[in-house]
């Protein structure tokens, strides 16, 4: 929660304590997230371009320019179209569009924008029927899909702009971590391992300090948890986030959150639940207790059906797109060595089905047969097996797997309904035989031509992270999800990143 109630006094007692900060920490004030009222303001102004561009387009695909539409009732479509604009933003507004909570981070945003845009299409949809405006049906049929297209670009620019900045080291939050040594290292890690969310550690408040000024990894103590307000205004902190810590009960999370009244300070709890998407979360208060409940991870309904249709259309689009190139690969590994086209292997599918997986081959023929000798040289902890500069690679394999382009024939186990689209990374038979009870949740979904693996790092992923994202994934799947990770398997193969 957003702590922006005004300050209340605190007594002289309290007045008087005081709380030193650790050596290494500079104060360099509080105050509120400075970055985050420009970076508001440049999306309503991108918002602002891209819908007067698709009302300016509309009007000129629809009367060629024209101010006016002649008639019995002519309708001014300059008027008309600034009218739109207002009633277009204002309803963005309303749907929380340009909440500083959601922007930056996470689907809801995109979610946001497309409600708000359908919404602000169904309204002037209304109002022409109930006021009887004859406004032509192309004017609005062209206005409102490009507008929503164009500001989903623009949002989506904005974030990437803004994910540069922060790869920088600017527009982040500072953060405070209030808890136990132990799950602070686990938050830590966390926020790290996810620099695009822009949340900078500043540093730690502990319960016991004991050991007081001994730094947790390079992040410094900087007070204990009952003197979080003092760490604040010395460290300039504009989020606090308490981990679930045993003894921080209630009664303590209420009084830090009336410590920093008045400081415009952000108030984070993170629990142990981890790895759990947004959509699957619902805070539902029962007898003043904000009880947290979980949905369980959907495997069937309506929306895997939908899945599967998209799967199949989308995989026989692919296929009849990259036929050409398909078959220019296949000219290419056949003069290269003579050998065969296509690579075939058994790979485990959905529930733990074997199929066998296509790919182009970039290796050569006897490969499988070399491996052995070349364990020793393996470059990926757990069951994975990499070697950056392996000598199986042929010559047009490497150009092959540096372009992606060795699993286009994956499109056919796609259209075979063996794979899908986006899901888990396809295991190995010896790599399932090696999995603990968690890791085996990959196969509860059919695995993926791409998937969050794919466009986190592809080959450069431990084991333990090429488990965590599949896992996030088969708990979390959602159609939205699906398209933004297929967007960003293009970007990842454009910029050839872990692939080799």
């Amino acid at each position: 929660m957003t702590i922006t109630a005004p300050g209340v006094p605190r007594s002289a007692e309290r007045r008087r304590q005081s709380v030193t900060i650790s050596p290494g920490v500079d104060p360099i004030g509080a105050g509120t997230t400075s970055w985050t009222p420009a970076y508001v303001a440049l999306l309503a102004m991108t918002d602002i371009v891209a819908v007067l561009v698709s009302l300016v387009v509309a009007q000129q695909i629809r009367f060629g320019g024209a101010a006016t539409l002649p008639g019995a009732r002519p309708v001014p479509y300059v008027a008309v179209g600034a009218t739109l604009a207002v009633v277009w933003l204002l309803v963005l507004a309303a749907r929380g569009a340009y909440s500083h909570r959601i922007v930056g981070l996470g689907t809801e945003e995109y979610k946001r924008v497309a409600a708000g845009t359908l919404l602000a299409a169904g309204l002037v949809a209304i109002v022409s029927y109930l006021a009887d405006v004859d406004l032509a049906r192309g004017y609005v049929a062209v206005a409102f899909p490009l507008g929503a297209v164009l500001l989903l670009v623009g949002r989506y620019s904005g974030r990437s702009w803004l994910h540069w900045r922060r790869a920088s080291g600017q527009w982040v939050h500072r953060v405070l971590v209030v808890g136990s040594r132990p799950h602070v290292v686990d938050l830590v890690q966390v926020l790290r391992r996810e620099q695009y969310a822009g949340y900078c550690v500043l540093g730690a408040c502990l319960p016991d300090l004991s050991q007081r000024f001994r730094d947790i990894d390079d992040i410094p103590v900087v007070s204990d948890s009952e003197h979080v307000r003092e760490a604040v205004l010395a460290t300039g902190a504009d989020v606090v986030a308490v981990t679930s810590t045993p003894g921080f009960t209630g009664g303590y999370l209420r009084r830090l959150g009336w410590s920093l009244e008045g400081l415009d300070v952000d108030l984070v709890v993170a629990p142990s639940l981890t790895d759990v998407a947004g959509p699957r979360i619902h805070v539902r208060p029962v007898a003043g207790l904000p009880l947290l409940h979980v949905d369980q991870p959907e495997f069937a309904g309506s929306k895997r059906v939908g899945k599967a249709i998209f799967d199949l259309a989308g995989s026989a689009l692919l296929l009849l797109v990259f036929a050409p190139v398909m078959a220019a690969v296949a000219l290419a590994i056949r003069l290269d060595d003579g050998g065969p086209v296509i690579f075939r292997q058994t790979r485990i599918g959905r529930n733990g089905r074997p199929f066998t997986m296509l790919k182009f081959r970039s290796m050569v023929v006897e490969a499988e047969d070399l491996r052995s000798e070349l364990d020793s040289v393996n470059e990926v902890d757990g069951a994975l097996f990499k070697v950056r500069s392996d000598p199986r690679v042929t010559r047009v394999g490497r150009t092959l797997r540096r372009l992606s382009l060795d699993e286009l024939p994956q499109l056919i186990n796609v259209l075979r309904r063996e794979m899908s689209l986006v899901g888990p990374r396809p295991p190995l038979a010896d790599e399932v035989a090696t999995y603990a009870d968690d890791a085996r949740r990959r196969l509860l979904v059919k695995p993926g031509l791409t998937g969050l693996w794919q466009v986190s790092g592809r080959s450069d992923l431990s084991w333990y992270d090429s488990v965590r994202l599949d896992l996030y994934y088969v708990e979390n799947w959602s159609f939205t999800q699906d398209l933004l990770i297929l967007w960003k398997t293009l970007k990842a193969v454009l910029a050839r990143r872990g692939a080799y």
